[in-house]
């Protein structure tokens, strides 16, 4: 068989070999050598050029040999990188030598020196901006991005370090500075920590029972807290995450979360988007207390707790934020139709919607899917059987939200209850577990309001 004709130049491998001290190649060690360059050559081409389909291209560049050479782990070249085509010029040292080379780019003096000056420089001047408004940090380009301030502002640790502000919402391992320094009064201080003690003491002592009330009173009624709102809120934050365990604590963070948003003296617009999560947690999670305990009562507290807040939230402040009615009711609506969530959270779900967006929502949103929301209550019922706790809260929250459609939901008389065939109507719409509790109720105001809603 005869050998493979290669088309790497023997002779460039003498050459090579000849530059690093090795002056006598015998004809197969060069043949060898030869066909090992011949592939690995090939090899980094196939990877380059599948970096250039990748790309959409059709011209293979320096960039696409840089990333094969880095994909084959090989040291990549370095001074070839450019951002316009390299053009090759061709040199011929004899008969069969090539020397190819990057031509240079020709200047022409007389058209440098006739172009016309650079604009001149704008003068130095000096402007005004917002370094921070109500303790937030705008995003312009003025104030320093969080990634430069980490970088440039990092805390120092050890006895010399001043974690004071950072220690103030729990975090005991401060890492940065914050961008805008609070500077905060030693009374300040010393009320955040007696606030944060008193309500996380779980003693039933009359005294201390007493105290805790106190201090969420004077959170909401007390002026001049706004320096404490970012701590408070982050104290909040941090707890609910840390004690998704322990119902006395959650209780205690809704309650504080409560005071907060009540206190006409503080501004709370900023920090809306970062009271809403934890309010969240604790109206759709799964499950909270210590497993194997009996606390069904007080976690339907919790989530009802937790309603009253978002609803309060969402209600005060949908004009200053947009979207955040409707993003918080789209929130609660996916809860209540996965049907792989626990009653619990469907629970929280459609109190959620309830106080969000009232009447409207309810006819909107939920009615609609009351029919295939069905599947959901029969399987329950069948489970877990009709008495079962969670089951009947479930019921008694979706009830309450259709009874708000109507101003009164008790009887109507002198002949406006309706017909058998507005009942048998409304069963159809709901589905025969909640349509027969609506038409029980026998209110012909809010059969005939669930009836118009169909034709909507």
């Amino acid at each position: 068989m005869a050998d493979p004709k290669l088309v790497w130049n023997q002779e460039n491998i003498r050459d090579v070999a000849e530059s690093v001290g090795i002056p006598n190649l015998s004809d197969e060690t060069v043949k060898v050598l030869a066909q090992e360059v011949e592939y690995r050559v090939g090899q980094v081409i196939v990877e380059a050029m599948r970096f250039m389909h990748a790309g959409k291209r059709t011209i293979l560049g320096t960039q696409d040999i840089s990333q094969a050479l880095k994909v084959l782990d090989v040291e990549p070249l370095y001074g070839y990188e450019s951002t316009r085509p390299l053009r090759f010029g061709e040199a011929s040292l004899g008969p069969g030598q090539p020397l190819f080379y990057i031509e240079d780019e020709e200047v022409d003096f007389e058209k440098l020196i006739n172009a016309p000056l650079p604009k001149v420089p704008r003068d130095v001047s000096f402007t005004a901006h917002w370094l921070a408004v109500e303790g937030v940090q705008p995003s312009i380009p003025q104030n320093p991005t969080t990634a430069e301030a980490r970088a440039n502002e990092l805390v120092p640790k050890g006895p010399g370090a001043n974690p004071t502000l950072g220690a103030l919402a729990g975090n005991d391992n401060v890492t940065f500075k914050p961008l805008v320094k609070h500077v905060l009064s030693r009374e300040l201080i010393l009320y955040f920590d007696k606030v944060r003690a008193a309500i996380l003491d779980e003693s039933q002592d009359p005294e201390i029972v007493i105290l805790r009330k106190s201090s969420l009173k004077s959170v909401q009624s007390e002026v001049g807290l706004q320096q404490l709102v970012p701590y408070f809120v982050q104290f909040v934050s941090e707890k609910v995450t840390h004690s998704i365990n322990n119902l006395f604590v959650l209780r205690q963070m809704m309650e504080l979360t409560q005071s907060v948003t009540e206190n006409k003296n503080l501004f709370i617009e900023p920090y809306i988007a970062s009271l809403v999560p934890p309010i969240l947690t604790c109206l759709l999670g799964r499950t909270f207390g210590a497993p194997g305990l009996d606390n069904l009562k007080e976690q339907y507290q919790l989530r009802d707790l937790a309603a009253s807040l978002i609803g309060h939230i969402s209600n005060k402040y949908s004009k200053s934020s947009g979207d955040l009615q409707s993003r918080l009711a789209r929130t609660c609506l996916k809860y209540f139709l996965d049907p792989t969530r626990s009653l619990a959270e469907h629970y929280g779900a459609i109190s959620g919607i309830t106080l969000i967006g009232g009447p409207s929502a309810i006819l909107t949103l939920i009615l609609p899917t009351m029919k295939t929301y069905e599947y959901v209550l029969t399987k329950a019922q069948n489970e877990r059987g009709a008495n079962d706790e969670s089951l009947r809260m479930l019921i008694g929250a979706i009830m309450k939200g259709i009874m708000t459609i109507a101003e009164s939901p008790t009887q109507m008389m002198n002949g406006l209850n309706g017909n058998a065939a507005e009942g048998q109507l409304v069963e159809e719409y709901l589905g025969s577990t909640i349509g027969s509790r609506v038409v029980a109720l026998g209110n012909h105001k809010l059969n005939k309001a669930i009836l118009d809603s169909i034709d909507k």
